[in-house]
Formats: structure tokens, sequence, C-alpha cells
């Protein structure tokens, strides 16, 4: 690229030597000028080349990564990191309030979790892209990290974070990991003994740290110095919850490599995120993407090249904490479209990112794999479907891509952020953003879908929100967020999300704020049951059932804010009794 500009340069200079040498009819005027000119291109030349050399080494870090610059259907890598370093912290932050949002929506009720510590809406504010963790010990414990923007008329950002302890319907908001610090891409899980770690990307360097709460995120220690667990834009990590497992306890995160912390795409920490081993590289260097454990301790990496290319990547060493970590099996899969950064929906960010979950249900599909993705299809050039394809030989072959939404296809429709778990029982749990309903095609609603039969069917689509204008409270950036979240366990699932159902006076806009919702399958029509199916050698694809789309009424005035109520309690298994917690430092409230 270099030479290019210094051709075209120089070509663009002899053109003006020309120009400023011949007069009317061509004639020549002097050769003196001549001779001047050209010795003031050679000593402009070499000091060109310099000011380029910083741009050749960045070019050569990238042509470094290990996959080729252009994705499975030659549309060029995104080469731009989705975070970036911008404006200074807001000078302003909760002056005024308003009572917070509690939205119903049949039988659904989002709770807001970026609440003041009265309790109320903070009017002028930005939260996106939650991710959400439950104690697998206390269902009644849970934290959500995400995107704070204190002002919106900046796109500085830090890693908020909220919890609760009455499983969703009263949230505090204590403040952020570190003031005045600009974080992002935030990551959260829990252990299978309750503790909660926090994975916060400081944007001004790409690189990552990790921070663990044993109260069930109501503190948070950090675990290293600040940026010790190395990452890089887009990162994702995921725990090894199997006591039988000899990598228990590991923690292993992937990133977007060619934007990296300093280089690789993968490490792992074996002793609770306190240290980071030296990163690798990843075979195609994918990004964008999430990871997940089986029983057996085998990593596997779900992730792809930013558009039609997705890859099912697998560590079985991952777990030997006495060898460095390297990949076994790469397999290509397929999900009947390309991922979508710009889309009209969400034109600052994703339309969704990547998402890999491995079944440990134990039972018969257990070990099964599952990836999902929001892509526009290939016979499609606009909107998007929630596409998702899984794995019954762990990882070796993937089934032909299967639509998950279930409304008639219309290019015009928007079905974005789809995201999933499995639950301990087996069950798939899947929710997204969907504007089947709004003739606009742009107000959103939450909507939700399950499988109990290992994904080969799914149960009709089922709204679960209030409609909300997700291009409305951008703060600066015009997005909200890049994705959002779910956990689930035997009886339902919960998800945090971004909505903008609360109202500012002072801006004339609805605001994003982070909401939480239980969804579970009993607020739907129950799938019909299939017998289990038998892994192949190879893909088969499987036929999606016709299903009759669930008309949703679309509510046309925005929710009003109710006073507190409780909910009707929800079914949980009685969890195991919570082992001794172990002490942490307590963070000062903000």
């Amino acid at each position: 690229m270099t030479k290019k500009l210094l051709a075209h340069r120089s070509l663009s200079t002899r053109r003006s030597f020309t120009r400023s040498l011949v007069g009317e009819g061509g004639v020549i005027i002097s050769y003196q000028l001549l001779a001047i000119l050209v010795l003031s291109t050679i000593s402009y030349l070499p000091s060109a080349r310099a000011q380029a050399t910083a741009s050749e080494h960045t070019a050569a870090r990238k042509s470094a990564v290990a996959a080729a610059t252009h994705g499975a259907a030659g549309k060029p890598r995104m080469t731009e990191p989705l975070e970036k370093p911008a404006m200074p912290p807001a000078s302003i932050y909760r002056l005024e309030s308003s009572p917070r949002m509690i939205s119903r929506f049949g039988l659904f009720t989002s709770f807001q979790v970026n609440v003041d510590a009265g309790g109320n809406n903070i009017l002028g504010d930005a939260a996106n892209e939650p991710s959400i963790s439950v104690d697998p010990t206390d269902g009644n414990k849970i934290a959500v990290g995400w995107r704070q923007f204190d002002s919106v008329q900046s796109d500085f950002r830090q890693s908020g974070y909220g919890y609760t302890t009455d499983g969703g319907t009263t949230w505090t908001f204590p403040g952020v990991l570190q003031d005045n610090v600009f974080r992002s891409d935030p990551v959260t899980n829990s252990d299978d003994t309750g503790n909660f770690f926090y994975l916060s990307l400081l944007v001004n360097t790409f690189c990552g740290d990790i921070w663990r709460s044993t109260n069930g995120g109501q503190t948070w220690t950090e675990q290293s110095p600040d940026g010790a667990a190395h990452s890089g834009d887009k990162e994702w990590f995921t725990i090894d919850r199997t006591p039988t497992s000899m990598g228990h306890g590991f923690q292993y995160q992937s990133w977007t490599e060619f934007a990296a912390c300093d280089f690789g795409g993968f490490n792992r920490s074996t002793d609770g995120g306190i240290t980071w081993q030296t990163p690798v590289s990843i075979p195609n260097s994918p990004q964008w993407g999430t990871l997940d454990v089986a029983l057996n301790g085998d990593l596997f990496i779900g992730a792809g090249d930013s558009g039609s290319g997705f890859w099912c990547v697998r560590s079985s060493n991952a777990k030997n904490p006495n060898v460095t970590p390297s990949f076994d099996q790469v397999t290509t899969v397929n999900l009947g479209g390309s991922l979508l950064f710009g889309a009209a929906i969400n034109p600052g960010g994703l339309a969704g990112q990547i998402f890999l979950a491995v079944d440990r249900s134990g039972t018969a599909t257990n070990n099964n794999i599952y990836m999902m993705a929001t892509v526009q299809q290939f016979s499609a050039s606009n909107g998007s479907d929630v596409m998702f394809s899984r794995s019954t030989d762990g990882g070796l072959t993937f089934s032909a891509p299967q639509r998950i939404t279930d409304d008639p296809v219309n290019q015009n429709k928007w079905h974005w952020f789809g995201t999933l778990a499995v639950a301990p029982n087996g069950r798939i749990d899947s929710v997204w953003h969907d504007t089947r309903n709004a003739p606009n095609n742009t107000d959103s609603q939450l909507f939700y879908s399950w499988s109990t039969d290992g994904g080969v069917t799914w149960a009709p689509n089922v709204a679960v929100s209030s409609s909300f204008n997700p291009h409305e409270g951008w703060p600066v950036q015009q997005k909200i967020g890049d994705y959002i979240t779910i956990v689930s366990d035997n009886t339902g699932g919960d998800v945090a999300y971004s909505a903008t159902f609360n109202f500012n006076p002072n801006t004339g806009q609805h605001e994003q704020d982070v909401y939480y919702v239980r969804v579970f399958p009993s607020g739907g029509p129950t799938p019909t049951p299939t017998p289990t199916v038998t892994p192949t050698a190879t893909p088969t694809p499987t036929a999606t059932p016709t299903v009759t789309p669930t008309m949703t009424p679309t509510p046309t005035p925005r929710p009003t804010p109710t006073p507190r109520t409780l909910p009707t309690p929800r079914g949980r298994p009685t969890p195991p009794p919570r082992p001794s917690s172990l002490g942490s430092v307590t963070l000062p409230a903000n």
C-alpha cells in the first residue's frame, strides 16, 4: 500500500511539473526550473518513506494474522476494531432522575437494572451491551455488567455493574469498576461455586483484565494488574465448571487477533484470572465469537471471519496445565449467510455476534455443540435472521443451517442480537430482538423460543417485551451495543438486554437502559416432541418443521412506569449448599 502511495505521489508531482513547465502550445519554459523541481522531488521521497514506516509496520502486523484477509465468499475481513477510544469523561452525572421502568408484556416483566441509589432511572445516561451471570447455587443472586455512558453527549464509557438478591425484581447499581477509566466489551461469568467474574477491555490499549466477586456481584476485586489478561477487541471468556475435569476452574479467553493487546488470539488462566499465559494464535484467526467447555474438559470456540465463514475450533489439551494449548480440530460450519456490521438496524455496530454452547446435561443430547448467529441469508439483500446449527459428534460435523425465527421470510424485517444458552436438563433457550410486528421495520421487541430435542425442533416464537425504538438514546455511537445475553436453568432463562422504554423529556427521546427479564417455556406453546437424532458422519440437512406464527399485538402506547410490586415467585431447582466465600476487597460505591 505504501509503494502505491509513493508512486501516486510521484506521478502527481510529475504531472504538476509538466503543467508548470509547459506554456500555451506546449512550449518548454525553463530547464533550470525543471532541475530545481526534480532535486526537490528526490529529497522529498526519503521523507515520505519515513513517514510511511509506521503504516507499514501496522500493515505487516495485520498481514501476519494466520487467516487470509478475505472471508469465505471473497468479502474482505473487517480490519478495524469495533471499540475505539475517543471522547473524555462526561462531567455531569446522576443529577436528574425519574421512576424506574417496570415494563410488563403478557406473562413477562422486564425490570430496569441501571438505577440510582434510590432505585430510580437516571436521566441523560446510556447503558448497553449487557452480560449476565447467575449464581448456580442460588438463582436469586444475579449480576449484570454493561457499557456505562454517564452522558449521551459523549461516547466515553466505563464498566458498569448491577446486582440483585431477589431474582431480578429489584436491582442495585453501585457504579463502575474504575472511575473515569475508558472500558468496554463487558463479559461476565460464574464458576460452579457461585463466584462471579468480569472481563473488561481497556479501550486505549486493547488489553483486558479479570475482576472477581465473591458476594453476588456487590463488590469486585481486580485479580491482576490492569490489562494483565492480554486480550483484544471483542474478547470473550468461559470457565470450566465440571469438578471432574482436569481443567476445573480454568478460564479461557479469545479475541480479535488483529486488534490485540500484544499478539495472538487466545490464552488461559489456571488460577482464577490472577495470571494469564502468553497468548497463542487460533487457526484461521476467528473473531466475534464465544467459547464453551464440554464435560471432559475439551474447549470449543465458535467464531468466524466477519463475513460468511464460520468455524468450530477444538482444543483437547487446553485443560492440561503442563502444556501450551494447541488446536486439534477445525470444522467449517454453514450458518446460511453473513454477519452484518453497520446494518440499518444498528448502524454503528454488529447485528449480532456468534454464540457457541455445549450441552453438559448428561441426557440424550449430552455433548451436543450448538452454534448460532444473526446473519443476512445468501438469498437476501436486506434484513437478517437468527440461524442455528448443531453437532452431535463432538464438533466433527454440523447440521445444515436452521432458521429459528418462524415468521414469513421478509427481507424488510430484522431479527437481530440472537443468542442462546443450554439448561442443565438440556433444553436450549434462545432470545433475540425482532421487528416483525413493526410497520416501520425498526421498532423491536425481545422474542423467545426454546428446544427440548437438541435443536431439531423449536417452539413457536413468543414476544416477551414491549416494542421500543433502538435508534433513540444513542450515546454519540450509533448503536445499542453489539450483543445481549442469557443464562438458562431447568425452568427458564435469565436475560439481560438493552431497550429504550424510558422517555427523557429534556431530550425528547427515549433512553438506552439495561433490563432484566425472566423467560420460561410455560409462557408459550410446547413444541411437539421428536425422536432423538442419531449422530451421522456427515452433515445431514434437517428440515425445519413449519409452524404457525403466533401473532403478537404491538402495544400502541409506551409502557408507563408502575409501582414496584413483587411478581409471582418463579420455581427454581433447589440449589446445593454453597461453599464458604473467599474474602474480597470492597470497591467504593459510585
